[in-house]
């Protein structure tokens, strides 16, 4: 396999906890999904590290966040490797063997099956998003051999920190803390490390956490009106499906939005990169949603709509107006949003997106332009379907 010095670095961790704290496109996750793959097909996780029969789970806080992740980078793995022709799979359990070793996908959020998983090398990916008592605490104390983790520093307070890096590291000393960021990522498109070195002059914090990997605290975030849900309520009124474009470096996104009275429903459809307007379709058609139902898209590709709407999609371009994102903002902090547990990247948004700060450390009124893929294209429902223009004025209808 190609392979990068945090794969490396991994390999070589001796200690039984190994911490991967790290930026943006570092590459720790798919280097961990290539351990992962490595021991699957040899039983060897390091140097001089062996476990020839046994059971390696990847644990993340939501199941359904690990399909359009790490399952697909070990997936991608197997099949550019030629594993997984050798391999038994399991579609239905997400489960992969080869001669006496399983890696099986769980998600915390499955209390019983976390609770009843025994493994002899663990692997909590977004370690953070874990409950250190009730989730981590309960995979720890069934894991045998060696467990990974892996989170990006947004919280200086995270369990991860004051448990295992302040605590454990100096009293146990079975602690491996590995720092990385996107310049130990030696196969990283030019074009994504410019967008990245971008963060030094973009914010501060966002460079801290994001560019090199160090913990780092992020004030003033737009959004503090939301919550995660299991699903959409069923007493909810469709409202329509939001769409930002992009291609080589921004996804695309599209995002699904009921309505209940004063209270918001948001789940994550489609994000992913390098996706044609006939990819967009297709996809939307394979989750299940029907094209007929309201789209509504970024006014700044009229071309793109039009040839969605050639494909029978009911697509109408986004009115903006003057200030339209402060006005969307202005509108979705109205309401008490609703955000399902399995739409990943919208809830990284909500969580990352900020105003920017001036000299003197206060919010400035406008906000950083990132972590707003997903929502840009929720504001583009806000304007257009859940406000009406009166002499200048956004009303919630």
């Amino acid at each position: 396999m190609d392979v990068t010095p945090v794969f490396e670095k991994n390999y070589d961790a001796t200690e039984k906890i190994v911490i991967n704290r790290g930026g943006t496109r570092s590459s720790k996750t798919y280097s961990i999904a290539q351990l992962s793959a490595l021991w699957l097909m040899t039983g060897c996780y390091g140097d001089n590290q062996f476990c020839h029969v046994g059971t390696w789970s990847t644990v993340r806080k939501y199941r359904t966040t690990l399909d359009n992740t790490v399952v697909k980078d070990f997936e991608e793995i197997l099949n550019n490797n030629d594993y997984y022709n050798q391999i038994e799979h399991n579609k239905t359990k997400k489960i992969y063997s080869f001669e006496g070793r399983v890696v099986q996908f769980i998600g915390a959020d499955d209390e019983q099956k976390l609770r009843g998983s025994k493994q002899n090398i663990l692997y909590c990916n977004e370690a953070n998003e874990l409950n250190y008592r009730k989730e981590f605490f309960q995979l720890l104390i069934r894991t045998e051999n060696k467990i990974y983790l892996d989170f990006n520093p947004d919280d200086e307070d995270v369990w991860i920190n004051t448990e295992l890096e302040q605590k454990r590291k100096q009293q146990e000393r079975d602690v491996n803390v590995i720092v990385s960021n996107y310049k130990h990522n030696t196969y990283l498109p030019q074009s994504l490390v410019q967008e990245i070195e971008l963060l030094e002059k973009t914010d501060k914090a966002f460079w801290q956490i994001y560019g090199l990997g160090e913990y780092g605290v992020i004030k003033g975030r737009v959004y503090e009106n939301y919550e995660l849900c299991s699903s959409i309520d069923s007493g909810c009124d469709f409202v329509a499906f939001g769409g930002d474009y992009g291609y080589s470096v921004d996804p695309t996104t599209v995002i699904g939005v009921w309505r209940k009275g004063n209270q918001l429903y948001l789940r994550e459809v489609f994000y992913r990169v390098g996706c044609t307007n006939r990819d967009i379709v297709q996809e939307i058609k394979s989750k299940g949603i029907d094209i007929r139902d309201k789209f509504i898209f970024d006014s700044a590709e009229p071309k793109s709509i039009e040839e969605m709407y050639r494909m029978g999609m009911n697509i109408f371009p986004a009115k903006k107006g003057k200030d339209s994102i402060n006005n969307g903002i202005d509108i979705l902090k109205r309401f008490q949003i609703f955000v399902t547990e399995d739409s990943h990247n919208l809830i990284k948004e909500f969580k990352n997106y900020k105003w920017a700060m001036d000299k003197n450390d206060r919010p400035t009124g406008k906000p950083v332009d990132m972590f707003n893929h997903c929502l840009d294209a929720v504001r583009y429902v806000a304007l257009n379907e859940l406000a009406l223009n009166n002499k200048g004025v956004y009303k919630v209808r």
